[in-house]
């Protein structure tokens, strides 16, 4: 193919796009006259079908939560909005969440927008890198000098989240399942741990000081200064049962050795760190 012909069909794709999409733009010739077949209504209808599709299959709680029809005529304006750009349809509705926070409509559902954040968590759980699952006996025996200065790594493919305004994880997780509990809900704050540590993910409740623990590991500080955060978080927080669980979760992937001198993180194999 020529460098000219190449353009021409460079040039006629991004118009093709951008009409399926519904953009206002001047038509070639070429254009108008596809545009005026009858089937190129079905057509773009369908372009536009297959990524509401691909929404309500990435956010099933959210579709679940707020009701089929609600969400699909919310996810069609999105559509509009906001096309897929991905190769993978699985990786569409990044922005989905925060479309959600700003979509006027949505404010009479609870939460809504929390659980879209709680769905997209669970996509990027999934499609993470694999990575091995910190075994806890290598934390366990650890001496209390060296563990003070280990650094402990959130495993790829964790993500977790804090929502101060109200129980969004237990909504979600009603609603992942496809269940609708008729207990209360409460008001009280939740946070969220989802991972996938070996063939599927998994979720989980946070309290305050585990969400602080894991925020302060990942900015890469000592468990000191991870257990010193949680504290801070929340007073009351049992660190042992914080580790349990954390480790238990699969929420790590490798722990490493902080030098009092030079800062430098080394592998936790590294003779030179003990």
């Amino acid at each position: 193919m020529t460098a000219s012909a190449f353009t021409s069909l460079a040039a006629f794709q991004d118009a093709l796009a951008r009409t399926l999409e519904g953009e206002p733009c001047a038509l070639t010739p070429q254009m108008a006259a596809l545009v005026a077949q009858p089937g190129f209504a079905v057509y773009r209808n369908g372009v536009v079908k297959h990524a509401i599709d691909a929404l309500q299959a990435n956010f099933p709680a959210v579709a679940h939560w707020a009701g089929e029809p609600w969400f699909r005529a919310a996810a069609f304006h999105y559509v509009r909005q906001t096309p897929p750009r991905v190769p993978m349809l699985i990786e569409y509705g990044a922005t989905f969440p925060a479309f959600l926070a700003c979509f006027e409509p949505a404010a009479a559902i609870p939460h809504v927008a929390h659980v879209a954040r709680l769905d997209r968590m669970w996509t990027e759980a999934h499609i993470a890198p694999e990575a091995a699952v910190l075994d806890p006996a290598r934390v366990a025996g650890l001496c209390p000098q060296t563990l003070s200065r280990a650094v402990l790594h959130p495993h790829p493919s964790a993500r977790w989240a804090w929502f101060a305004d109200g129980p969004a994880f237990t909504i979600w997780s009603r609603n992942r399942d496809r269940t609708r509990e008729l207990t209360a809900l409460g008001e009280d704050p939740e946070g969220a741990l989802l991972v996938r540590p070996r063939d599927g993910v998994t979720s989980g409740r946070l309290d305050a000081g585990e969400h602080a623990f894991l925020n302060r590991c990942a900015e890469g500080g000592t468990l000191a200064d991870a257990a010193h955060a949680a504290l801070e978080a929340a007073p009351a927080t049992d660190l042992e049962r914080l580790m349990c669980h954390l480790l238990a979760a699969g929420a790590f992937s490798r722990i490493t050795l902080r030098s009092d001198t030079d800062q430098e993180i080394r592998d936790e194999h590294d003779p030179r760190g003990s």
